[in-house]
């Protein structure tokens, strides 16, 4: 997620400068052949032009809503993982009491069950937000050879790869040994550590130290947790429908193609020095349809480790550093900070 006020320019024209070369490339062929060549039947009524960019714009408009609901829909279901985890650690130290237990329960132990839960569900965090990081095959991880080469560069530099995560060493530090050998084994990790907590709560039921409403409390939570989990593997596993992001990239670049046999006539009567002005203006004007559609086309995927990611790290430390801070642990973990003007 960007988080500086204004997006860098240098950001924007490394996204879109190689694309403004090729557009001037290819308006400035268009000027040679009518003016140098004269070659004159190539030019396009404006008006026809000016019919597809609008449909253009209608179109790019709607595909960049969605692609904005997915990245909206995407915070919030995080949003709601974050209020979800702090209920569960409140509720955890609330709710495990020896109560209702006939036997004496001394409070050390009860703090162990209750820092057990706490740092499983920890470990949870981090492992969902690992199973959404892996690339999906529409993904710009995925793509041609030079796309994902050139989308890992940018990781690097403006997303996931900036910060530091060890992800086996969270695991590893915040499960006991034998839990983290058997999820190892599972193909959907967090569903697992959430069945890992269900488990506990029975063994908690039957030792009496929750009661019947508290068991069902503490169970709704972990149901909760399940649902904005499927939300946000619902986002990360069907991709905007691919009808209508391939087909806004295809109008796109047909309306680029058109547009300087469009205006090449009107710029032609601006007179000998008025012409030079063609490949500049009509260039720009290309250039912003196609950032718009790059705009869309980078923010329909909010799980892939780039810039404009929900910034799941970050969420996931403070969610840590909140639950940890209610059982007085001792290993208080940094906040993590914007680098290079992302925060991921």
């Amino acid at each position: 997620m960007y988080v500086n006020k204004n997006l860098p320019l240098k950001t924007m024209l490394q996204t879109g400068v190689m694309h403004l070369v090729w557009i001037m490339a290819w308006t400035g062929l268009v000027l040679f052949l009518f003016r140098y060549l004269n070659i004159q039947w190539i030019r396009v009524p404006w008006t026809a032009v000016a019919v597809v960019g609008t449909a253009v714009s209608f179109y790019i408009g709607f595909k960049n809503n969605q692609a904005y609901d997915r990245l909206w829909e995407a915070r919030k279901i995080w949003g709601a993982i974050t209020n979800l985890s702090r209920m569960w650690g409140s509720n955890l130290r609330g709710f495990i009491t020896p109560q209702f237990s006939e036997k004496s329960v001394s409070d050390d132990h009860l703090g162990a069950i209750i820092r057990k839960m706490i740092y499983r569900h920890i470990a949870y965090l981090y492992a969902l937000r690992a199973q959404l990081l892996v690339p999906a095959p529409w993904e710009h991880m995925s793509l041609n050879s030079r796309v994902a080469s050139v989308n890992r560069k940018r990781m690097q530099k403006y997303g996931a790869g900036i910060f530091e995560h060890d992800h086996h060493h969270v695991m590893t530090a915040h499960l006991e040994k034998e839990e983290h050998e058997t999820l190892r084994a599972m193909v959907n990790i967090p569903t697992h550590i959430i069945d890992l907590q269900s488990q506990q709560l029975k063994h908690l039921r039957r030792e009496n130290l929750i009661d019947d409403f508290r068991h069902m409390e503490l169970q709704r939570l972990l149901n909760d947790m399940y649902t904005s989990q499927g939300q946000a593997e619902r986002i990360k596993k069907f991709p905007l429908p691919r009808q209508y992001g391939n087909a806004s990239r295809i109008f796109v670049a047909i309306f680029i193609f058109l547009l300087p046999f469009g205006l090449i006539t009107e710029f032609g009567k601006c007179g000998s020095v008025g012409i030079w002005l063609f490949v500049p203006v009509v260039s720009i004007i290309a250039w912003i349809f196609l950032m718009m559609e790059l705009v869309g086309d980078y923010s329909e995927n909010p799980f892939e480790g780039l810039g404009n990611d929900v910034p799941m790290l970050s969420i996931c430390r403070n969610i840590e550093i909140d639950l940890k801070q209610m059982i007085q642990d001792p290993d208080i973990p940094e906040s993590i900070k914007a680098q290079n003007g992302v925060l991921m």
